[in-house]
């Protein structure tokens, strides 16, 4: 009972931050995609090829092979290209199809079983928090960026400067706009 309500939570969890950075680069224009806003940092065109790729090895056989596969070039994913936001966009299902249908693949039995990343071995509770640390981090730069980038014309993703009274009130509630799922 245990392991399946941890497995729905994370998996709750997962879809939660898709979607955050989903209606985050949905305020994007095509172009904004690109914008690097420092020589050191990434777009978000680059945070989307480093995410789907990880997910992609990771998630790919998850059970039975090394998640850092031989046929991943990390390196390349940091590389600046000139994709469509379609393209970016299908690349991220991609590899949030490949994580979640492993997740939801997963039972009660598998979750003190041992994997390995990297040649690291950790159970696939570990496998699966180590994940969860991991692509938060990253869906909040996407977040970071996207809202500086919009500024003004940033729609608030969560409950907005001025707004924690109206939130705790319930107000939130009767805006089916701002409900939460």
């Amino acid at each position: 009972m245990f392991a399946q309500e941890y497995l729905d939570t994370v998996i709750r969890r997962v879809i939660y931050y898709k979607e955050l950075a989903e209606r985050a680069m949905a305020q994007l224009e095509e172009a904004d995609f690109h914008v690097q806003p420092t020589s050191e940092s990434n777009s978000i065109a680059v945070i989307i090829q480093h995410m789907a790729g990880n997910m992609l090895s990771r998630w790919t056989d998850f059970l039975t092979e090394d998640g850092e596969k031989p046929w991943r070039q990390r390196d390349e994913e940091f590389a600046v290209r000139n994709q469509s936001r379609t393209e970016l966009m299908a690349y991220w299902q991609k590899g949030w199809t490949c994580y979640l249908e492993a997740l939801r693949g997963l039972q009660e039995k598998d979750l003190l079983r041992t994997v390995t990343i990297r040649q690291e071995p950790l159970t696939v509770i570990d496998a699966i928090n180590r994940q969860l640390a991991h692509y938060p981090y990253h869906v909040g730069q996407i977040v970071y960026v996207a809202r500086m980038l919009r500024n003004d014309s940033w729609t608030s993703l969560s409950i907005p400067r001025g707004g924690s009274a109206a939130y705790n009130s319930g107000d939130h509630v009767k805006d089916p706009a701002r409900r939460k799922s």
